[in-house]
């Protein structure tokens, strides 16, 4: 029989080098949207001023998006976590199938279908803004058509991201202790047996 006094009110989640990506890209990508509407909407940008220095900090914030992202990999508990958010399993197709994925009878992983999504969906976009942004900054580089290009599927996938963000933000705001988790890293072990069950047998295998 285990011992039940033994067993850990709460467990790790995520290591200080997550949190700290987490945090690093939250910033570089809020600076990214904010000067983004402050640069696309006239009215907004003639209340600032300052054009100029909005560019600038939005170019450069832009840039610097994936430099935490890299660094991270320097952490083994980064590296494996992305092992996580990359692999695909059957219990992920079901979730993404279920109209009732949140009652707990599917047995989720670390991350849950939805947080995989999300995961590959910033980091592709992350990409594709960096490469168009590098050719609307960098004028010389390619012909006028392909600066063409580059603005308009700037400018969609930006507001697709921001949507994006946004919805990040709402699922957040519902669940305080993944909040919690990210804040402090980590969580209590019965949210994780709620929302994360198979991810829970992994850190408590006694299953108390």
């Amino acid at each position: 029989m285990s011992d039940r006094s033994s067993s850990p009110s709460s467990v790790d989640r995520f290591a200080p080098a997550e949190r700290w990506v987490h945090r690093s890209v939250a910033m570089l990508m809020g600076t990214c949207l904010v000067t983004a509407v402050i640069l696309y909407n006239g009215s907004i940008m003639l209340a600032v001023g300052h054009r100029h220095l909005v560019e600038t900090v939005h170019v450069w914030s832009g840039l610097a998006l994936p430099v935490p992202m890299l660094l991270g990999a320097l952490s083994a508990a980064y590296r494996a976590d992305v092992r996580r958010l990359n692999r695909v399993t059957s219990a992920d197709w079901r979730w993404l199938r279920s109209r009732t994925r949140r009652d707990g009878t599917i047995r989720v992983g670390k991350f849950n279908a939805g947080q995989k999504v999300n995961a590959w969906l910033v980091a592709g976009s992350t990409g594709v803004l960096l490469g168009t942004g590098i050719l609307m900054y960098w004028t010389g580089l390619v012909r006028l058509a392909w600066r063409s290009g580059a603005t308009f599927v700037h400018d969609w996938t930006a507001l697709a991201v921001g949507l994006l963000v946004l919805g990040h933000l709402v699922y957040a705001v519902r669940d305080p202790e993944a909040r919690h988790g990210m804040r402090s890293g980590r969580v209590s072990l019965r949210w994780a047996r709620r929302e994360h069950a198979a991810w829970a047998d992994e850190v408590d295998p006694s299953g108390t």
